[in-house]
């Protein structure tokens, strides 16, 4: 696990971009957790004529986990749903980058026993990675 700036972890996967999103989309989709998009970054540079390493941002969660934060710390609905990215640096290696739970909970004053409604992202980026 690497800290890459504040609040930011980043695990090294063991498979392409590809591999992982299809890993981390079958997880969601077996533990009944909505993906809400997926956002190809580098798909949408290429179609404005720019290079950049496969790079895509999934976007997911679960009503049930998401609205008690909200209501006891309204401002980390701008961290909600959560996100995971997958994206391949420049010599190839693929990695998998999430918002650090505790990060989020300093960073909105959420109450501590709420965290476990977000410390799920870890398990779920660690599994995809896997």
């Amino acid at each position: 696990m690497v800290e890459q700036g504040e609040g930011i972890v980043t695990l090294p996967s063991n498979h392409s971009v590809a591999e992982t999103v299809g890993k981390l989309t079958a997880i969601l989709q077996s533990k009944d957790v909505t993906l809400f998009a997926t956002v190809d970054h580098s798909g949408e540079a290429q179609k404005a004529g720019l290079q950049m390493p496969d790079t895509k941002l999934l976007i997911f969660g679960s009503p049930k986990a998401g609205t008690p934060l909200m209501l006891a710390a309204p401002s980390i609905a701008i961290d909600l749903p959560l996100k995971i990215l997958v994206w391949q640096d420049g010599g190839g290696k693929v990695w998998v980058s999430y918002n650090s739970p505790e990060y989020l909970r300093e960073r909105h004053g959420l109450p501590q026993e709420l965290l476990a409604n977000i410390a799920v992202v870890g398990a779920l980026a660690g599994k995809a990675a896997e």
